[in-house]
């Protein structure tokens, strides 16, 4: 396998060493192949909300194993999940269920050109959409993490349409439509960015983007594969009060399985094949394993509580990292959404992909280092969000605390 690995930013290139093999997960936790136990922070890039091997998950896909893996036909598990995200997430009046996020912003990016009639897109700095063609500009993430230039074999033609311009400014953004009127079929982006680092929106970004986009007739679609259900039942949507045109999804609404979905408003989602001419499909989309561990995780979630749960968690974690590492001596910012966080060693504040580039890249590598020495699993790159579960326990904070204060001590 190139690079040893089935995804990049798993090899470790940015923080050195080689990567930790898994044997089996349960909780909070994960064991290698050599028999270490490690507190998880990753929750396989966010699915794992509820914990790794949740019982009543597993529970539900024995009995949907029995009856198949797949059926390449509809099945009444699609139903019930897309009801389930049509309730929750607020701008979702038409779902279709694909099998990755990266599917999910393909197929959403036609959609929006075939709706406008329009060709151009505009995306943030550092915020990662998928590894499709039109997306890996100055995308974040796993090309951010191996300081990758916009991919080799990306041909200028396909990138030409798309524009890019810092996260959190609007004045940018504005600029951007001035110099391209009438060819911007809208404005794509990570409500909050989780693949350049934990980064929020300044107040009245999100506000200002639908604002824009509404004014220019452009359609705005939040990628909310990251924080779609994860920082609020309903996502970043929910969160902020913001109405998109469009959203992706994936993760969480998978439950640990391979699963995208794209949704919106009735009329722009009618024009998605069979309904209409934009065409799209999958063999594997909607598959009932999928299905059924997305339907029970979601249930999962709607229990009462579970979000103040989160945010109690991931609130101690990152300010006692935060606290801990200032104490020590070095400077540090960042912070946290319910069950999502990140650390940056800088003063900050970080508003943007640059800011986040800023940050002091070897320091994080030896912390990450330090804190595997010590049982504690974080994300191999300063460019990725961190993720807590259910599962976390008080316990775990501490014992993660007590290892970031030995480790930030000595750093």
């Amino acid at each position: 396998m190139p690079g040893g690995v089935s995804s990049p930013v798993r090899a470790f290139k940015s923080v050195g060493g080689q990567p930790i093999v898994f044997d089996r997960v349960k909780g909070a936790y994960i064991w290698d192949v050599d028999g270490n136990q490690y507190i998880d922070y990753v929750g396989t890039w966010g699915p794992a909300i509820c914990g790794h091997a949740h019982p009543e998950v597993l529970a539900a896909l024995e009995v949907a194993l029995a009856k198949g893996t797949s059926f390449g036909a509809p099945c009444t598990l699609e139903n019930v999940l897309a009801e389930m995200v049509i309730d929750a997430v607020p701008s979702v009046e038409m779902v279709r269920f694909v099998n990755s996020g990266t599917e999910a912003c393909m197929a959403v990016l036609r959609l929006m050109r075939a709706f406008t009639g329009r060709e151009k897109l505009i995306k943030f700095e550092g915020c990662y959409h998928g590894h499709a063609d039109m997306f890996l500009v100055k995308a974040g993430s796993g090309v951010a993490t191996l300081g990758l230039p916009d991919s080799p074999g990306v041909p200028k033609s396909v990138t030409s349409h798309t524009l890019t311009a810092p996260y959190n400014d609007l004045e940018a953004v504005q600029a951007l439509f001035s110099q391209y009127p009438d060819q911007i079929a809208g404005v794509i982006l990570e409500p909050v960015v989780g693949n350049a680092g934990f980064i929020p929106p300044d107040g009245g970004f999100l506000a200002g983007l639908r604002e824009i986009t509404k004014e220019q007739g452009a359609l705005l679609v939040f990628d909310e594969v990251m924080t779609g259900f994860r920082i609020a039942y309903g996502g970043a949507q929910e969160k902020f009060g913001i109405m998109p045109d469009l959203t992706t999804l994936g993760k969480v609404i998978g439950g640990g399985l391979p699963v995208g979905a794209y949704g919106g408003r009735r009329d722009i989602m009618t024009m998605v094949a069979p309904a209409g001419p934009v065409y799209q499909a999958g063999t594997l989309s909607g598959n009932p394993l999928a299905m059924t561990a997305g339907i029970k995780t979601l249930e999962l979630l709607r229990r009462s509580g579970t979000y103040e749960q989160l945010d109690q968690i991931t609130g101690k974690l990152i300010s006692g990292l935060l606290r801990i590492a200032q104490e020590a001596g070095h400077e540090v910012c960042g912070g946290h959404i319910n069950g999502m966080f990140g650390m940056f060693f800088t003063p900050g504040p970080v508003h943007n992909y640059e800011d986040a580039k800023a940050a002091d890249a070897g320091k994080f590598a030896k912390f990450h280092h330090g804190m595997l020495e010590h049982g504690i699993y974080l994300a191999p790159s300063q460019f990725e969000a961190g993720f807590t579960s259910l599962a976390h326990t008080e316990a775990d904070i501490n014992q993660t605390l007590a290892a970031a204060k030995a480790v930030l001590t000595n750093l």
